[in-house]
């Protein structure tokens, strides 16, 4: 056993993390980056619980610290994890100035910046003050998807770790021996993931998730007229908002009891005076969090929709790529026959057009729409 264990398909980046936490020889900012579900948090918290730990520089994995670091409860490892759209210039700078105390016990102070591409850029200018002069025994370890995702001045300051998406296999392996998932399901998740860690557990675990997303590679099939099309657009729009609706209820619910009670709410259920505004913090918070897993879940189906047409493409250039969508095979096959690898291309498009509408805080309803008739009939 060891910290590494969890991260799959990345034996470069293991080796060129373990080298650096057993070196004695440390940079003080790094910044993982790597496609969805390639690991970048886990590579980071894995690096984190290395360096803390207690018995050898490159991590053992069963000391107390390593324990702690791995189990989110290390004094001396801060993990960020953006909540809304947007990371503030004013939670920034409260960031700044915990980092900047010593080490309690640990032999480093480490933040951990999950999605440190939704500073924004007051927040980036400021995170780069702290980079530039960092206290002596204070590590940043910053996940973004690429590097561009981040100031040039602060990834030229970063020691940089590129993640690869996990083979089919690699992934589909982790399924059948830590989760004791069937092998057939497990590789039919893996694939449908496409290398995503996370979404192939959930896959292979969750049949709602199952079933959503069939729901979703279905819509090229309703696709016969405009009426249709639009219909098809509500109903990925509905699916998206039910899905994140019952994610944050979840945490809505935990979260408002949790600070309800240390404000010292009575038996009767009244909060003691000067509690309104935490409260309406709070509510602001889990507002912001909704509409970001909402799109977030959008997105996905996207993603999973843009596949159905990447299979036909690869179908239609006679491609040796495995098909993400196997089972589907005989329906691709005939899709792929009804038109030329140019409108499959159009079609590609008007998906990442809508994803970047989306980004663009365009109304959900209305970019799918748009897409949905763009799939119909390609330009």
């Amino acid at each position: 056993m060891s910290v590494w264990d969890d991260l799959v398909g990345q034996e470069p980046v293991v080796e060129q993390l373990s080298s650096a936490a057993g070196s004695g020889k440390m940079s003080h900012a790094w910044l993982f980056t790597g496609p969805p579900g390639s690991g970048r948090s886990t590579a980071a918290r894995a690096f984190a619980a290395a360096l803390q730990c207690a018995e050898t520089p490159r991590g053992c994995g069963h000391c107390a610290s390593c324990h702690q670091v791995l189990q989110g409860t290390h004094a001396d490892v801060e993990v960020i994890r953006p909540s809304g759209l947007s990371y503030g210039v004013k939670e920034t700078r409260e960031l700044v100035l915990r980092a900047s105390s010593s080490p309690s016990g640990g032999r480093w102070q480490i933040v951990l910046f999950e999605d440190a591409d939704r500073a924004t850029e007051a927040a980036a200018n400021a995170l780069l003050k702290a980079i530039e002069e960092p206290p002596p025994r204070t590590v940043w370890l910053m996940c973004t998807p690429s590097p561009e995702d981040m100031l040039m001045t602060i990834r030229s300051r970063c020691r940089l770790v590129t993640l690869r998406t996990p083979p089919v296999a690699a992934v589909a392996n982790v399924l059948v021996q830590r989760d004791g998932i069937a092998p057939d399901l497990a590789e039919q998740a893996a694939r449908a993931a496409q290398g995503h860690i996370g979404r192939a557990r959930r896959l292979a675990t969750d049949p709602e998730a199952r079933k959503r997303r069939g729901e979703v590679l279905a819509v090229p099939r309703r696709l016969t007229s405009v009426g249709p099309a639009v219909s098809a657009a509500e109903a990925l729009v509905k699916a998206a908002e039910a899905e994140a609706k019952t994610t944050s209820e979840g945490l809505n619910e935990s979260e408002t009891a949790a600070l309800r009670q240390a404000l010292g709410e009575s038996a009767k259920g009244r909060m003691p005076r000067g509690t309104a505004g935490a409260l309406k913090e709070l509510e602001d918070r889990q507002k912001s969090r909704a509409t970001r897993v909402k799109r977030d879940a959008l997105d996905l189906a996207l993603l999973d929709l843009a596949s159905y047409y990447r299979d036909v493409l690869t179908l239609q250039l006679g491609a040796s790529t495995d098909l993400v969508n196997i089972d589907l095979a005989p329906e691709l096959r005939t899709a792929a026959a009804a038109g030329p690898p140019e409108a499959t291309l159009r079609r590609l498009d008007a998906i990442m057009e809508c994803r970047e509408r989306l980004e663009a805080n365009v109304n959900p309803l209305l970019a799918v729409e748009a897409m949905a008739l763009a799939l119909r009939i390609p330009r």
